[in-house]
């Protein structure tokens, strides 16, 4: 179809539009002109089908002449350049939503909300990197040190040149970064087992991959040695779904959906964990405005580069989830980071 289309339209309804709504009809008929165009000469009776006006929830009957008032459609490249900027609009406030929490030595530390992928693909066009790219000049160097998952907040690390990706990764590999998660679980975690406040899940976790590529890992004994730290730090309730647990866990490992995993193989899964959750208790959570996981990446231990002094990194939870974790009864927040002397955080 032109562009430019100034004179009235008749169209015949086929099979394939049977029952189908005017509006929804006109969207996708119409691509690129705006919805309260659309909505409006609905309204005012421009649109008519057999002679008569239509309402937007009229539905379509095979055969029906569908009359649609003379209006201008926008040209590819219209179409493209107001995608562009809905995308680049989309990068800006994908950037306002982090928060800088630390920048130096070519290591940035970012508190990501739930909610926003970490780099683009499987359906998604744009993520936390991609969006932080479009901010630096063009040819920069930024790549992700390790992966969030989209629906776990807090700390992320990215690298802005290739010897500091190399020595993120290093202390990843060999354990030298300390990286410690807030979850909320369904249940009533148990106390610690005598001689000590933690308890260790020793778990080999087995990653597979779903006909559609989508990544699944579970407990298996043919898969990689994975052990998780737990703490337990307060214990409540939620009408409707019974015990709750706020636990402090520290992966030792770097496996896929390790503490996720780990967690729900115990028989406490994360609340609103989309794929390893109990899914009954989605709508119970729902009911209570909790639509979210209760994943939280808090805090980091690491060396800047090599062999100078390690520094603390902390995300602290936002307003929203503190308030959340008081409406499952957590009345016992946890313990507030130790604001950092080095210049170079960010507050």
């Amino acid at each position: 179809m032109p562009h430019d289309v100034f004179q009235v339209q008749h169209l015949t309804i086929d099979e394939h539009a049977e029952g189908q709504r005017v509006d929804n009809f006109l969207l996708k008929h119409l691509k690129g002109v705006p919805k309260a165009r659309i909505y409006r000469m609905v309204r005012s009776g421009e649109v008519r089908l057999d002679g008569a006006r239509v309402k937007a929830e009229s539905r379509l009957h095979a055969g029906g002449v569908l009359r649609v008032p003379p209006i201008r459609l926008p040209s590819r490249l219209e179409l493209e350049e107001g995608a562009q900027r809905a995308l680049e609009q989309r990068a800006e406030d994908m950037v306002e939503a982090l928060r800088v929490v630390y920048e130096g030595h070519e290591i940035l530390a970012v508190d990501k909300p739930a909610g926003l992928a970490v780099h683009g693909g499987s359906g998604i066009d744009l993520g936390v990197v991609e969006a932080l790219r479009k901010r630096r000049p063009a040819g920069s160097f930024l790549e992700l040190a390790h992966r969030l998952d989209r629906d776990t907040s807090g700390l992320l690390l990215l690298a802005s040149s290739r010897p500091a990706l190399l020595w993120l990764h290093q202390q990843l590999r060999e354990g030298l970064m300390r990286k410690r998660y807030l979850a909320v679980v369904q249940g009533f975690w148990p106390s610690p087992p005598a001689g000590g406040p933690q308890t260790l899940i020793k778990a080999p976790l087995l990653k597979t991959l779903a006909p559609n590529g989508e990544r699944w890992v579970r407990v298996d004994a043919r898969g990689q040695p994975s052990l998780t730290r737990v703490r337990l730090l307060a214990r409540g309730q939620l009408e409707g779904l019974g015990d709750v647990s706020l636990l402090q866990c520290e992966p030792l490992t770097g496996r896929t959906h390790q503490i996720r995993v780990h967690l729900q193989s115990k028989g406490f899964p994360i609340l609103g964990d989309p794929k390893y959750g109990d899914s009954a208790s989605l709508p119970v959570l729902a009911r209570a405005g909790l639509r979210r996981m209760f994943l939280h990446a808090w805090r980091l231990e690491l060396s800047p580069i090599a062999g100078a002094e390690r520094i603390a990194l902390c995300a602290e939870p936002s307003e929203e989830f503190a308030r959340q974790l008081r409406r499952l009864g957590l009345t016992a927040q946890p313990a507030p980071c130790v604001p950092s002397s080095r210049e170079n955080m960010k507050t």
